[in-house]
């Protein structure tokens, strides 16, 4: 019975905006549109008398919105004369939209009369999967509307278009052939891509870490383009994690700035460092940041050491290199800019070593990749 009402669906995005659109579409979608809609010409002409329509009195005469051609636009009030401005479409015998001011209060008032006359609230995401047939496309589709760049915004269009999906087909029919060796082949190609398919949505966390006073805040700052971290002279100044959201090369990236990584005194600082600490074992990448103009010192070697996979940085390449051996690492001056770009390919590299091709398929949703993972135990290691 529930799926016989009319739904609403906000289809813009959450927040305040120039313009939202609501969707109600089910049986009955029509005239409880018509109980709260007034077109102006009706609510214009105060001499028309009124009658009863349900809980509201509307001119008689007014036009019933199934006389309306389809895609009409059709201006108006919603809640009577006073109501809330608001332009309709009818898209079909069950479907209107409703466009209207996109502030909250607005759709909020909007959305109460609506389902005071009998809809349901849907959520969009749910509305897009009940669109598609296939769930890799409807999935696509709403990651589409997250996307932070354009170049994932292509790589999320290319599965919504079919590329994932077909892929995953032809894993099932060699499956059914028994070509395992072909089904493990195409598998494991895919599951090559899901570390990019994860961040074609969420961000890729890089963490900048290092000794107090290497300038990791200057950094930040200069791979950020825009002084987001706070620098001063002074060891410690940052004892929280500050993070910053860049793009690089079309890649979303998490910059995050933390504390010093140092034998600490108070209690503040020991909790700054356990939280640089915490950061690093999540991120994707660690930035290992050391000031070139000091000489390399057992707790340097002690911090490079713990953490073998980090890209090393050798900061402050402005200043006179101190004397005695280091290993090797980029240097840059994050004050000057020097080494910067080639400090922004290299992370771009180290993220994405091979981006997808145009039209690749790439599962970008945890459970597409837990199911590539799931064929890859049940088929087992290729046999020699």
């Amino acid at each position: 019975m529930a799926d016989r009402l009319p739904h609403v669906i906000q289809l813009t995005a959450p927040g305040r905006g120039a313009l939202a659109t609501l969707r109600v579409e089910g049986p009955g979608a029509l005239e409880i549109i018509a109980v709260h809609f007034l077109s102006r010409s009706h609510y214009a002409d105060q001499r028309r008398p009124m009658l009863r329509i349900g809980a509201r009195s509307v001119p008689d005469g007014a036009r019933p919105l199934g006389s309306f051609a389809p895609d009409r636009l059709i201006v108006g009030r919603f809640g009577g004369s006073q109501g809330e401005e608001v332009v309709l479409r009818r898209a079909s015998d069950e479907a209107v939209e409703i466009h209207c001011h996109g502030g909250p209060a607005a759709i909020a008032r909007i959305e109460q009369l609506l389902v005071q006359s009998g809809c349901r609230p849907l959520e969009w995401q749910q509305w897009v999967a009940r669109q598609e047939s296939d769930p890799t496309v409807a999935a696509a589709r709403i990651a589409l509307a997250e996307a932070r760049t354009a170049r994932t915004a292509a790589i999320l269009l290319d599965q919504y278009r079919g590329a994932l999906g077909r892929a995953l087909h032809e894993i099932e029919a060699a499956l059914a052939r028994g070509q395992t060796a072909a089904a493990r082949q195409t598998l494991a190609a895919l599951r090559a891509t899901a570390p990019v398919g994860r961040h074609l949505i969420q961000p890729w966390q890089v963490v900048v870490a290092g000794p107090p006073n290497v300038g990791k805040s200057s950094l930040v700052n200069a791979l950020a383009g825009y002084p987001r971290a706070i620098v001063h002279r002074a060891p410690g100044t940052t004892r929280d994690a500050v993070t910053a959201e860049i793009v690089l090369d079309g890649w979303p990236v998490e910059l995050c700035d933390t504390a010093g990584l140092r034998d600490a005194g108070d209690a503040v600082e020991r909790a700054g460092v356990e939280l640089a600490g915490r950061r690093m074992a999540q991120a994707d990448l660690i930035l290992l940041v050391f000031d070139h103009s000091r000489p390399w010192s057992v707790t340097d070697e002690a911090v490079r050491g713990a953490r073998p996979a980090a890209l090393l940085v050798n900061n402050k390449s402005d200043l006179p290199a101190a004397d005695g051996p280091r290993p090797s690492g980029l240097a840059v001056s994050a004050v000057q800019g020097e080494g910067i770009d080639t400090l922004s390919k290299l992370i771009t590299e180290r993220l994405v070593p091979r981006p997808p091709l145009p039209g690749e398929a790439v599962p970008f949703t945890q459970a597409q990749i837990e199911q590539i993972d799931d064929w890859l135990r049940e088929l087992g290691p290729a046999q020699d």
